[in-house]
This record gives C-alpha cells, structure tokens and sequence, in this order.
C-alpha cells in the first residue's frame, strides 16, 4: 500500500474525509458510503488523516529557471509528525469515545470517479514541511496536494466510522491460511511420525541420484573402456613408436611430407602387376624411399625409417667396420661406401643401413632399383640387400643366437640343439657337413619354438588348432631371404648374384624337394641352380643369375631392378626378380615335412620382415683380388619400395598374428648392445622345451 504523507502542521490533528472527482468544479465534502453493499470489500483498514489547507500565500519563486531548495527542517527543532501520517492498519474500538484517526474499509465503487485533469504534482516544497498547503482559489483541485487514497485506489470513505461494515473483518471467522498458525496435536502427531518412504517424490529423488550416479559412472569409467575397445590406435606406419619415430624416441628433422610413400615416387608406379601372377593380381604401393633429397644422414634418431649400425659384424668375418658415416644420399641415390681406412682397428670401413623396428612387412614384393659397386669383372666385394625377421637384429649376435634363420612351426626335433634328441635320427650326425665331422647341425635349437612350455616368456601367438602335440605357442624366428648378394665369377669374370632364403631346421645333407614343380626357373639362359645348398648353421635354396654388366658402378653405371615377391605360409612361395624380370620360384612344398631325419614344414616366413642394404667384404663369401680393387667403391639405390595386394596389406613391426614388441622391449639391452654375442652371454636360459624338460 502506497504511504501517503500531508504537509500538516503540527498543531493541525484534525482528520476528515475527502474524495476528488474529475469533474468537480469546487472543494466539497466526499460523499457519503452508499447504502448498497459494495462489490469487492478489502479487509485492511487504514488510519488517514487528511490535511486541512491554509490560504497563507506561498514563498515568491526566485527569478532563476531551477527552484530554490528549502531547507531540510524549516524549524531548529522539528516536532514529531502526527502518529498516522501514513495510512496504516489499525483496528478501531465501536464504542471509543477518545479521538481516534478515521478509520475506513475502502469500497471499489461501481463507475470509477473522475479525476480533475487540472490538477497537478508540486514541483517543490514549502519552506516549512510540516505546514499545509495552499488551495488555489479559482480552482476546485488541490494546487500542491499528491492524490489521496480515495482518488488514487477509487475508494469512497464514510466520515462515521461507526458506519463501516467489519462483518468480513471478525476474528472468529476463519480465514484460509489458518491451519499455517493455529497447532492441532493430532494431525502434527501424524506429521511428525512420518510417512512412507515409498512414495512419489521419494521415488523421485532416489531416480535422480540413481541416473546421476550411472551418468557420473558412465563418463569417469564407461567412456575410457569404451574409448579403449573402440578407438582405433594411432598408427606406427611401421615404425617402432606412433608416426615412424625411431627406437630411441627421437623425432628426425626432416623437410618435406614425409610419409610411408614417397611424395617423389611417380603416380605410374603406384601400382604394378604381380611378377609371379601376372595381370590376375594387381600390386598396390604401400611403402616407397626414392632418396631424392641429398646429404641425408642416418645416425641412431636422424630418419624415421633407417638406420645405420656402427660395429663389426663378426658373425660372417667381415673385415671392415660398419659406420653411419659411409652411408648418405646424393643424386638421387642412397650410397653405400666401402673405402680403405684405418679404423677400430681394422683397416676398412663401409656400411649396412636397416629398416629394423621401424618398417616392416608381412608378404608381397620388395622392389629396388640398384648400381652395383665395382666392376662386374673384378671379385672379393660382398653388395647385399636382403630381408630379415624382425626378432632378430643383424649385428647384434645375441639377438639371432636360437633366432636365425628358423621358420617352423612344429614340435619335434627339428626344435632342439643339434637337431637329435638322444643321437637320433643318426642320419644328422653323419654325411652332412664335411667340415664339421659330418654333423647337420651346430644350431643350439629354436629359443621360441612350438614345444616352448607354459609359463616360460614367449612373444606369441597363443596356438589356435589346439594341437595337442605342441605346446601352447606358435613357433618363432628370424628367417632371411636374400634380394642378392653379388660376387664375380672368379674364373670367367663375370658378375652374378645370389638370390636365396635360409631355412632351419634342415633337411639330411641340406638336400631340399627341388623338383621342377617346388623350383621353377623362370629364365635358365641367366638362371641356374646354385651349388651352394648349406651347412652347419644355415640351409639354402638358392639362384645364381647372371647380372647387366654394365649396371655397376665403374662399367655404364645404371640402375637394374632386383628383388623378391612373396607369400607367406604352408602354402606360400617366393619369387626373385633380377633386371626387372622373374627369375626364379620356390613352392612352400620344397620345404615340406622330410621323415627321414624326421622334421616337418617348413613355411615360407611369416614373420614381420626389415630391410638391409650393406657393403662389405668377408673371405666367408670367398676370394678377395686386393691388387685389382680400387677403393672406394660404392653400391648405390636409386629407390626401394614395398607392394602388396590389395585385400592382404600388412605392413609394421608388431603385426597382432606375430607380435615382436613386447619381447624386444624385455630384451632391449640385447638389442641394443653388439657386444652382447650369445644368448647365454646375455644371462639368460633358453625356454624349457617340453621334448627335453618337465613342463
């Protein structure tokens, strides 16, 4: 309700009654309550006192547009205004003959009264607040009076209070918030025992926690177990950690949109028909390395792919010292070099650079495009590039030790050291090597093999066949194929190279199925069967073909085309390439169970398989013409890359059917130290084999 406060004076207490109407012309009493019960009733009533007007003439305004401003207290001490100043609600006794302030019940009358339009709001105060404005003579309406109650809420007021009608007003009638005040002990009993939780709103509430402990559930453990099982993982591109980086973690700086293919490699080779196949199987690019920029350099973290080695490789005899420094790229060529120079103590140096645990492949064609060093009529260097098991790191002898060159997966004695178990089969202690006593073997047998016993450390995988005569893994290796290894003819001059893979376990007398069926000579006017079938501690099956002459490097010097294509497994085969054409097939039933020394199949490798290009010479791959040499010679590639059908693309290092990464890392100190040279020298034991130990 609106406060309403009149400029009384002090003295002034008198209290009366006034309404103002629109149209009235001059000052007059209100009107009297009509008779007729109003329509809507409040059920406030109001304390008004009503102001009585003086005609004491007003201060003169000054000349200036803004008024003057009285003072805050037009008297040193002010008296208290009248106590009801403001209409407030107080309830008046009938009977009261003590001076009492109008009391009224304010009634909405039926037409709303009409207001004098002439009438407006003071602009200022009087000098004294507490005195009573003045009328203006020639006007009925109030000259500084704000509108009164009646006026402003339509309410007509009758002078006798006596007369107002409180009939709605009596405390004894009940009003309808009453039970929010008055106590009742029986229905606060009830109350205050409680209800039944199981209600609407107590269901409510419980839903509500419920979804918000599932949601919380759902987004802090439901979402990382899904995002696990459903996110694809981010690729290696076949290197050892996420984008190729290499096994130390390091980030090469390298310009250009490097990737698994090469932005330099031409659109027209992309793809290319199957060598063994021909146009019924089409060949997709899945990795390519043209070496287009020069001066790239492959020390440990320079190059997502490659890395050279810096050590003797001692296993083969070589005599020069492999360093990071002999290999780089110029031209449009990776070079390999092999020069005279004094160093680690021996008197050569050249290079094997490696894809090891950074790119590899499972099946299809390994392609690359090469200057052979030297001259095809001067012999002693041994050019290689060939492919290896990623379980198995050339160079580092402990890693190959019980590793190389095994692709088998059957339990029997083909997996144990020497490959007899008691001296038998007899047949592989005899006839076999002839500069070893005869013996087949000096393998110390396959570390990871078929008959590997449960609870000892294994790559994997876990068998699938449940055969119940092997034990509870899939055999293990690091199995070679060769692209070549060139050599010279000693006694006509000519250049040639071997294209071959290496087997174990092997066949009595190192004598494989090389029926016309299993070795399939594709071109016998540059191929022949190489004499070289195996020894003590490898078996090949090999081609020796005829190379271009002039594709070395102090003849013409161009590039030829080498390289393998293969498909893995019991039935799989490989095919060599050599100046761009087929040269030679073998069929996976060449290497098939031989009962008599008692062995079984032998696939074509199904491991993860890196890429090795190297340059060295050894008296292992034969004689040596050190007058003739001219040093340094260099073997340079033009380009390598990798194909593989379409619907069999398998590319990396820890493929889920044959994992490494796991066993590398639990290893890693043998992987990384060359001077770590036998299995046994690294500490450990070979796993028990259920042939031999109690499993």
């Amino acid at each position: 309700m609106p406060s309403f406060k009149p400029n009384l004076s002090p003295p002034e207490k008198a209290f009366r009654v006034a309404e103002i109407s629109k149209d009235s012309k001059s000052r007059q009493a209100p009107p009297a309550v009509l008779n007729t019960r109003p329509q809507q009733v409040t059920k406030a009533i109001i304390s008004l006192p009503i102001p009585i007007p003086d005609d004491r003439p007003r201060p003169p305004r000054r000349n200036n547009s803004t008024p003057q401003q009285p003072p805050r207290y037009a008297n040193p001490t002010p008296q208290r205004p009248p106590r009801f100043a403001n209409p407030t609600l107080q309830q008046l006794p009938r009977n009261s003959t003590v001076p009492q302030p109008i009391h009224a019940k304010f009634v909405r009358p039926r037409t709303p009264p009409t207001v004098d339009k002439s009438y407006r709001k003071p602009t200022r105060l009087t000098k004294n607040p507490f005195s009573t404005p003045s009328y203006n003579s020639s006007s009925s309406s109030l000259a500084s009076l704000a509108p009164s109650i009646s006026e402003k809420f339509k309410f007509s007021l009758a002078v006798n209070p006596n007369e107002w009608d409180l009939s709605d007003h009596r405390n004894d009638q009940p009003e309808a918030d009453d039970y929010l005040h008055n106590p009742d002990p029986n229905r606060d009993r009830r109350k205050d025992r409680g209800g039944s939780i199981f209600n609407v709103r107590a269901i409510t509430n419980l839903g509500c926690v419920i979804i918000l402990i599932i949601g919380l559930v759902a987004f802090f453990a439901g979402y990382p177990l899904l995002d696990y099982f459903l996110h694809n993982p981010l690729p290696t591109f076949g290197g050892y950690n996420l984008g190729g980086i290499n096994d130390t973690g390091q980030i090469p700086t390298m310009t250009g949109g490097w990737s698994l293919i090469d932005r330099d490699t031409p659109k027209e080779a992309y793809t290319k028909p199957s060598y063994t196949w021909g146009g019924d199987q089409e060949l997709q690019l899945v990795f390519s390395d043209e070496f287009n920029v020069d001066g790239r350099t492959f020390y440990p973290g320079d190059d997502p792919y490659w890395e050279a080695v810096d050590l003797h490789y001692w296993g083969t005899n070589n005599l020069e010292w492999y360093d990071p420094a002999a290999i780089t790229t110029k031209d449009g060529n990776l070079v390999i070099k092999l020069d005279k120079k004094d160093t680690h103590g021996l008197k050569y140096e050249g290079g094997l650079l490696a894809s090891w645990n950074k790119f590899c492949f499972t099946g299809g064609l390994l392609e690359v495009s090469a200057v052979l060093p030297g001259s095809s009529d001067i012999y002693g260097l041994w050019p290689a590039i060939w492919a290896l098991g990623n379980l198995g790191r050339a160079g580092y002898g402990a890693t190959l030790d019980g590793m190389w060159p095994y692709t088998y997966d059957t339990c029997d004695v083909g997996t144990l050291k020497n490959q007899t178990l008691n001296g038998q089969p007899a047949i592989n202690l005899r006839g076999n090597d002839k500069d070893h006593g005869g013996n087949l073997s000096f393998l110390p047998g396959q570390r990871l093999s078929a008959c590997t016993c449960e609870g000892e450390i294994h790559p994997g995988p876990r068998r699938k066949d449940g055969n119940p005569e092997a034990g509870p893994f899939v055999g293990r290796g690091a199995p070679e194929i060769d692209i070549l290894e060139a050599t010279v003819d000693k006694r006509t001059r000519t250049g040639h190279i071997s294209q071959s893979g290496q087997w174990a376990p092997f066949d009595a007398r190192y004598v494989w199925k090389n029926t016309t069926e299993n070795m399939i000579i594709h071109d016998p006017a540059s191929t022949k069967y190489n004499s070289y079938i195996g020894g003590i501690y490898q078996q090949c099956t090999s081609g020796l073909v005829t190379t271009d002459q002039d594709c070395y490097e102090h003849n013409t010097g161009c590039h030829s085309v080498y390289g393998f294509e293969y498909r893995p497994g019991n039935d799989g085969y490989i095919t060599w390439i050599s100046n761009g054409k087929s040269t030679w097939t073998l069929m996976a039933d060449g290497m098939g169970p031989n009962p008599t020394n008692k062995i079984g199949q032998r696939p074509v490798p199904q491991e993860p398989l890196y890429i090795i290009a190297n340059l060295g010479m050894s008296y292992n791959f034969g004689d040596i013409a050190f007058k003739e040499l001219k040093f340094p010679v260099h073997m340079m590639i033009d380009y390598i890359r990798v194909y593989q059908p379409k619907d069999q693309i398998n590319i990396g290092c820890d493929p889920k059917d044959f994992p490494t990464q796991d066993y590398i890392n639990t290893y890693i100190e043998a992987y990384t130290n060359p001077n770590i040279t036998t299995w046994a020298g690294y500490g450990q034991k070979m796993p028990k084999n259920k042939l031999i130990d109690n499993c």
